[in-house]
């Protein structure tokens, strides 16, 4: 089976064609995703070529769940595409959650910058999903017990359900390991979330920290930094024509234009290719 790899500010990803990944797609995810014993990865991207410029995608996330939609999963599978010719510098992929364009810079060395539209903010409490009763259109600073903390949380999704901890200070390793799995199973959130730690630094800049879904403490997420920036724009924290994430491996740029869909643009690095060889699932 060939494989490539690639990362996204250190959030890194196999990129697989889904026709060559055993089933269950989950647990063969699961083996290449283990850092000791397979090729090492917060997840496994699959992809099959649509016609007319167009990519499909699936995630897997590196517990083996389906992970929704990868912003750097996204833009690492449409630069590795793009850098073999399958694509053109502006196609279209096509994860579960819907269409997403994008627009590739080649900047050399293996590395692309990359625009990319997350398509609209998912606000609605059972759209998201949480479990608030009585559902409400938006779920901002909402209180929670999570391994011994009250904590509030403002909820969102891009295609998988997110939740923002803002935190006076940037919040530290062990923290995040403490209350992100807590957050991440709590029951208010029925197919789990992902959690950002979220200190705003200015009207244009947040530092953001992540405990992902299936993966744990990552150095970065693309969806979660743009779920990062709507839930300070529904604060009224940051402005929404432009803000800059910082992530522990790098900075993305994200705007979320009144009415429009959630646009962020963020450097990927294709690393290598290969042949997995051991039996998969």
């Amino acid at each position: 089976m060939k494989f490539a790899k690639a990362h996204g500010l250190g959030n890194d990803f196999l990129l697989v064609a889904e026709a060559d990944l055993p089933v269950p797609h989950g647990d063969s995810a699961r083996r290449l995703c283990d850092r000791h014993r397979g090729v090492g990865g917060d997840g496994v991207i699959t992809w099959r070529a649509l016609g007319a410029g167009q990519l499909g995608m699936r995630l897997w996330n590196a517990d083996g769940s389906d992970g929704g939609l990868s912003g750097n999963g996204l833009r690492c599978l449409a630069a590795w595409a793009f850098s073999r010719g399958h694509v053109p510098e502006r196609h279209v992929v096509l994860p579960p959650p819907g269409p997403r364009p994008v627009e590739i810079e080649d900047l050399g060395s293996s590395r692309f910058r990359v625009r990319t539209g997350l398509g609209p903010a998912i606000l609605g409490s059972r759209e998201i999903p949480t479990a608030l009763l009585p559902a409400a259109p938006r779920v901002i600073d909402h209180p929670l017990e999570a391994a011994g903390e009250s904590v509030r949380v403002t909820a969102t999704s891009l295609g998988n359900p997110h939740c923002a901890v803002f935190c006076e200070a940037v919040a530290d390793d062990a923290w995040i390991a403490r209350v992100g799995p807590a957050l991440e199973r709590h029951a208010f959130f029925p197919e789990r979330t992902n959690v950002e730690f979220v200190t705003v630094l200015s009207r244009r800049e947040l530092r953001v920290r992540f405990w992902e879904r299936g993966v744990g403490p990552t150095e970065a997420s693309g969806t979660g930094s743009a779920s990062a920036v709507v839930a300070a724009i529904l604060h009224g924290r940051v402005e929404r024509d432009g803000v800059r994430a910082v992530c522990d491996g790098g900075t993305l740029e994200v705007a979320w234009p009144e009415g429009g869909d959630v646009l962020q643009t963020g450097e990927v690095e294709l690393l290598y290719e290969g042949d997995w060889s051991p039996p998969l699932p």
